[in-house]
This record gives C-alpha cells, sequence and structure tokens, in this order.
C-alpha cells in the first residue's frame, strides 16, 4: 500500500484510490493518543468529512470546558502544575486557601461563568465576613490569577476574568523593634542562657528564624569566619521541613565578629560532647540550633520560648522577628546604607527593605533635611 500526504491530516492511497482522513480524539489514560481513520472516495468529500470532525469535535471541547467548575479546575491545577513544581510549604498554603475558603465560596461555579464581579464579591466576604486581613486576601488574588492564567494557556478559558479584577491593596505591618539601649539590656539578660546564641545571630546579623532553625554546622566557615545562609526550616501544618532560602537573594554570606565566632565554637564543643555522652542520633542532622533531645528547633517553638523569657525577664514585649527588625533600626541608626542592611537582610531589592522599615526611610529624610537647612544657614 503506497501511501502519501496530500495535505494536514489527509492522506491518499494511489492503490486503492482512496484519501484517508486522520482524526485525533484525544488521548486514552495511558497518554496514547487517539487516532480514528475514515475513507474516502474524492478530495473534496475529504476536506468536507474532516471539517465536520473538527466542528463536532470542538463542540464537545467547548460543552466539556463549558461544565468544568473552579473546583475542578483547581484540583487540576494543584496536582499537575502546582505539586510538581513548588515547594511543599507553597503547595501546603495553596490547597489551605482552596479548601477553607476558596472551595466553599468559589467551587461550584463553572469556570466560564466567573466573572470579575464574583470574584470581587469574594474579596468583600473574605474581608468583612470571614475577617481576612488585606494582606491575605491578596495571596487569595494571587492564587487565583496564577490558576487561572493556566487555563487560559491551557485553553479552558477564551481570557483570565481576573484581568479585570482589583485586586485586594496589600498593607505593611508596623515593624516592632528594639532600640539600642533595649538591645543591651536583652543582651545581658540572654547571656548564659541557650537562647543566647540564637538571639544574637538574629539581632547581629538579620537572620530570620527559619534561616537560624535551618543552619547547618557545614554553612559555617570556621577557617573564613563565614555564615553562609543556605537553607530554611520551615513549618508545613503540623510537620517542619527542611527547605531553600525564600528566595534566591536570601543566598548570602555574613562576616562572623569576635563574639557569634566565639558563641559558636563553644557550641559546637558542647554538642561533641553531648554526642560523646548520649549516642545515637543527637545532633545527627547537623543543625546548629538543637533542643536539648539533640533534635533541631522547630521555628514556632523558637519564637514561643523566646516570647516567655521576654516577658519573664520584664523586658518591652517582642517576637523573635522583631529582633531582625531591631537589626536593621540599630543598623540604621549607625549609618548603614539601606541598601547594604537590605543585603545583609536579604532582600531582593532596596524598595523592599524600604517598604518594610518605613521608620528608616524616615529617619533618613530627617537627617537629610536637616543637612540641607545647616548648608544653607552656614
Amino acid at each position: 500500500m503506497s501511501r502519501k500526504r496530500v495535505e494536514r491530516n489527509i492522506a491518499y492511497d494511489d492503490i486503492r484510490d482512496l484519501y484517508y482522513v486522520h482524526m485525533e480524539q484525544g488521548v486514552d489514560h495511558t497518554g496514547q493518543r487517539i487516532r480514528h481513520y475514515r475513507t474516502y472516495t474524492t478530495l473534496a468529500a475529504a476536506r468536507t468529512g474532516l471539517e465536520q470532525f473538527l466542528a463536532l469535535r470542538n463542540r464537545r471541547r467547548r460543552t466539556a470546558r463549558d461544565e468544568q467548575t473552579l473546583g475542578q479546575w483547581l484540583d487540576y491545577w494543584m496536582e499537575n502544575i502546582v505539586r510538581p513544581n513548588r515547594a511543599e510549604t507553597t503547595t501546603y498554603s495553596y490547597q489551605k486557601i482552596i479548601d477553607n475558603h476558596v472551595f466553599p465560596h468559589l467551587g461550584d461555579i463553572p469556570l466560564s461563568k466567573l466573572t470579575p464581579q464574583r470574584i470581587q464579591e469574594y474579596y468583600l466576604t473574605m474581608a468583612q465576613s470571614v475577617g481576612l486581613s488585606a494582606n491575605t486576601v491578596r495571596h487569595h488574588h494571587d492564587l487565583l490569577a496564577a490558576s487561572l492564567r493556566v487555563a487560559v494557556r491551557q485553553d479552558q478559558l477564551d481570557s483570565s476574568p481576573m484581568d479585570r479584577v482589583e485586586p485586594p491593596r496589600s498593607t505593611v505591618n508596623e515593624a516592632h523593634f528594639y532600640d539600642r539601649e533595649e538591645l543591651r539590656r536583652l543582651w545581658a539578660a540572654v547571656e548564659g542562657h541557650w537562647l543566647e546564641l540564637p538571639v544574637k545571630i538574629a539581632a547581629g546579623m538579620g537572620l530570620r528564624r527559619e534561616e537560624i532553625c535551618g543552619l547547618l554546622w557545614s554553612s559555617i566557615d570556621f577557617d573564613q569566619r563565614l555564615l553562609h545562609v543556605r537553607a530554611a526550616r520551615t513549618a508545613c501544618g503540623a510537620n517542619v521541613v527542611q527547605k531553600e532560602t525564600k528566595n534566591r537573594s536570601s543566598v548570602r554570606s555574613l562576616y562572623l565578629l569576635d563574639e557569634l565566632y566565639t558563641l559558636l565554637l563553644k557550641e559546637r564543643d558542647r554538642q561533641r560532647a553531648q554526642q560523646a555522652i548520649q549516642g545515637g542520633d543527637y545532633g545527627a542532622t547537623g543543625h546548629v540550633l538543637l533542643n536539648r533531645h539533640g533534635h533541631p528547633y522547630s521555628p514556632n517553638a523558637l519564637s514561643l520560648v523566646f516570647s516567655r523569657f521576654v516577658k519573664k525577664n520584664g523586658l518591652p514585649p517582642l517576637t523573635f522577628h522583631g529582633l531582625r527588625h531591631s537589626f536593621a533600626t540599630v543598623a540604621s541608626s549607625q549609618g548603614a546604607p539601606l541598601f547594604d542592611i537590605g543585603k545583609a537582610l536579604g532582600h531582593s531589592t532596596p524598595a523592599i527593605t524600604g517598604r518594610i522599615y518605613t521608620h528608616l526611610v524616615d529617619f533618613t529624610h530627617e537627617e537629610t533635611l536637616m543637612r540641607v537647612s545647616a548648608a544653607l544657614h552656614d
């Protein structure tokens, strides 16, 4: 049999004098393409048959597409797009938003009938009835926008209603911090306590609590006196997972001054002694910060212990994350540029640093105005 391609989806068999139309029917459960063939005696009939088949297939696809709900699409998106490509913590947070909020309020709406007005009403419900913050609702917006962009790319929507939705306006939470004198009081109170090391890494180097809990001895270069921030230990529901840092800019190397260098050496020696005494899996993970059982600390547990310590010692209320803010504030008061502070903190741009630490920008403005005034009145 000699069959030659005439045009797309049509071939001619010169022995049987027939035109073969190749028709795609999608894929089976194994992922193999399903192909059907029909024969026609003339090219015109073959073209007509192909046109009729394509029209029917498109009508069926549109019908199936129109019946698909947002909930069904989000299930597909999570399973095929998010889980294989995103971190476990991101997947967990997305699924939590979908299960707790999006699915109950929007899940039954057909994807093709999801309007900007309906989404805007959803935001209002989340803010006013459920009581979610503007920043949390903004996470819902980002999730819907990302999922519906994929729906457009995969021909499940002609256009995304998110393109015509007004996103919730994010707000910057006020940064709570200690000034230099308050930090000195904390320094004195924490001396000799096991919290001394994590507190001084946070307030003296600006690390996030997740970065401190995820810090490994292999990331400490005692010869070069460098601390390499490469990983984070993050809560993911009831589990705590070791993962990469928040983003690429969070990967950084910081110089170890004498005090922290000495504290780290002492902690390494203490752990080695405990390993010799207790044996087993004490310190087997290689983490710098260990609980009394020799296992890595969870970020939430560290925050809880620190808050109790602050209260017990009569210090002003402060979260563990507030130590990072304190680092930035003291660095600025000592004349460090905003750009350098952001680099030490692991921010991707100075704009992020300025947005979080508006009080630093205000301080800089005040200083600048005073310099100009002094110059004009000399």
